[in-house]
């Protein structure tokens, strides 16, 4: 019998716990504030950034959208930064990729101050993460999101054999640093690497963010595994899908998230746990 991991649900108690702590810092005298910058027209972008907005102005936060022109320059970009890095009515800056070739996006995300670094990007930031430096700082949030939905389904990592497919700085890397943190011991997997499917079925704990649609099917799951699906793609008939085949897993792992309605809501509502944490953790440092 496998579990359906509800994203949604759990995505609705995080928002939840969110509102009410905007609602506590208000009383204090301040109100959680959220950047987002776009450069260029990018229709799977347009709809990302409405959907922050939306979240966050329900929430309470003061949420501005930067709409920029596609011809923006590198040096526009930074100054706009630099403008938000000083405004103390801002606590998360984010930047939406894609960005335009003319720019370089790991200059952009050096740019922010790491302590409005929403996404948790900033090499300060995935530094601390890595080596599990205490203290407060932003962890990216797809991850993050991830993890407490682990928390929330009572799946504790420590001890388990856990297989990431996937080794970008949005996804893979800050995942298998947030599962060793818990004690999990990890393998980190990607294009390259040898009999993948055949890795892919030692995990306890098998999370794919690699962009292909069904690369992962039910044979080359671990009987009981959870499996967390980080793919959004599109099949043939256009039809929204994940990495994993959602059909020949169910009844082979113990757990799994669907596409849609699995990690997708709980990447926005961690972003905005994420804001009101900055906010908080800004006025400690006041």
């Amino acid at each position: 019998m496998t579990t359906i991991i509800d994203g949604k649900a759990v995505a609705k108690k995080v928002n939840a716990a969110t509102q009410t702590a905007v609602a506590e810092l208000e009383q204090q005298g301040i109100k959680p504030g959220i950047a987002v910058i776009i450069v260029g027209e990018d229709p799977a972008s347009q709809i990302y950034v409405r959907n922050k907005n939306r979240k966050a102005t329900k929430l309470g936060m003061h949420s501005v959208v930067r709409q920029l022109p596609v011809t923006t320059t590198q040096a526009e970009l930074l100054s706009i930064i630099a403008e938000y890095n000083s405004d103390a009515s801002i606590h998360g800056i984010l930047v939406q990729s894609p960005l335009p070739k003319q720019i370089n996006e790991p200059l952009i995300t050096m740019a922010i101050d790491p302590k409005k670094d929403v996404d948790g990007f900033h090499p300060t930031n995935m530094g601390k993460l890595i080596t599990n430096f205490p203290g407060n700082y932003p962890v990216a949030n797809t991850p993050r999101g991830i993890m407490t939905l682990l928390a929330e389904y009572g799946i504790d990592p420590a001890g388990k054999q856990a297989v990431v497919i996937g080794r970008s700085t949005i996804v893979g890397k800050p995942m298998a640093a947030l599962l060793t943190n818990a004690n999990a011991t990890v393998t980190v997997a990607h294009s390259r690497t040898k009999d993948l499917k055949a890795l892919a079925r030692t995990a306890d704990i098998l999370v794919v963010a690699t962009g292909i649609a069904h690369l992962i099917t039910g044979a080359d799951i671990k009987p009981g595994a959870t499996v967390i699906d980080v793919g959004m793609d599109r099949d043939a008939d256009g039809k929204l899908v994940g990495d994993v085949d959602f059909d020949s897993a169910q009844g082979v792992a113990g757990f799994i998230t669907p596409v849609p309605g699995g990690v997708g809501p709980m990447t926005i509502a961690t972003l905005m746990q994420t804001t009101v944490e900055l906010a908080k953790w800004s006025d400690l440092s006041e």
